[in-house]
């Protein structure tokens, strides 16, 4: 039975965009560590009483964005991972994990101020995951790790990008965003040294919530909310759709950020699911923790913080 597909048991790449344009001239740099458990095994929508198995995703991420002119941006995410699946039956544990460089995305971004009304931001951008990490990793018996365990993809996918984001003038504070993130996928001819093909399905993410700055005893905090829907189509495999891939899910991620100074500020978020359809038995998340840093090399103290769930 194959585990979840990449994009929940693997590299959180499309999860973690969403830099803001900070002015032209300036830039980001963001730095996270990333911890998805998935110990929960489903099929469809109901869980089973298994806990056999396991899978744990460690990745280190590094978000890099520049501000060409006060509309134009470009974005650059880069990884690495660590992957462990494990399968306890008959009081033996069966431990597979795997590491290395990740693929990475490059987005290019365009903002449109006030477009949907006053103290508000609309941005649309497009881009390409390029394949940087390996597909060739191989366990101890010499035999190749299936594509869920693989660090990369070795296939090019085409990134679809919107946000928005609205203060308030009750609140100006307070910010409702959203997000939303299609990934085209590509193909990976060259499976299991050339004797298959392999093709992660169709993805989709919509995020939607709250971020609002209070001072707690003289420090900017960030408390926020949000929800993700998330949608993967089937993986496809010598042009045949793979059993036990794709499926529906909901997640609430309360989140927490403090500005550690003007221009770094350090968050954190917990993804906890709320819903699950999964087509076949899949494992499926259990729980993913995100931390990390900040950095805004920012010409203008003016220039509002970006949002918690970027």
């Amino acid at each position: 039975m194959h585990s979840q597909t990449c994009c929940s048991g693997g590299i959180p790449l499309s999860n973690n965009l969403g830099l803001l344009n900070e002015g032209k001239g300036n830039s980001q740099l963001g730095l996270n560590y990333d911890f998805n458990n998935l110990n929960t095994l489903n099929s469809g929508q109901d869980k089973l009483n298994d806990q056999s198995r396991q899978r744990i995703t460690h990745s280190v991420l590094l978000n890099l964005g520049y501000s060409i002119s006060d509309k134009l941006s470009v974005e650059a995410l880069f990884s690495w991972v660590n992957q462990r699946r494990a399968i306890n039956q008959f009081g033996n544990t069966d431990l597979q994990q795997n590491s290395g460089i990740g693929d990475a995305v490059f987005l290019l971004k365009y903002d449109l101020p006030n477009l949907i009304g006053s103290k508000s931001n609309l941005s649309l951008g497009a881009g390409t995951k390029i394949p940087l990490g390996s597909f060739e990793e191989v366990d101890a018996s010499g035999i190749t790790y299936i594509a869920d365990l693989q660090p990369g993809s070795r296939a090019w996918d085409l990134i679809l990008f919107a946000s928005f984001s609205k203060n308030f003038d009750f609140r100006t504070t307070t910010t409702f965003s959203g997000r939303v993130i299609a990934r085209l996928t590509g193909e990976n001819s060259d499976y299991l040294d050339g004797d298959s093909s392999y093709e992660y399905g169709d993805g989709l993410q919509v995020f939607l919530g709250l971020i609002d700055q209070i001072l707690l005893t003289n420090t900017v905090t960030i408390p926020g909310l949000n929800f993700k829907y998330r949608k993967a189509k089937k993986d496809i495999i010598v042009n045949n759709e793979l059993d036990n891939t794709g499926g529906d899910w909901l997640f609430v991620i309360p989140s927490l950020g403090f500005k550690i100074s003007p221009n770094i500020r350090f968050q954190t978020m917990t993804e906890i699911p709320l819903f699950a359809n999964v087509d076949g038995t899949q494992l499926t998340p259990t729980y993913r923790i995100t931390s990390g840093l900040l950095f805004n090399f920012v010409s203008s103290r003016n220039s509002p913080i970006p949002n918690l769930e970027n």
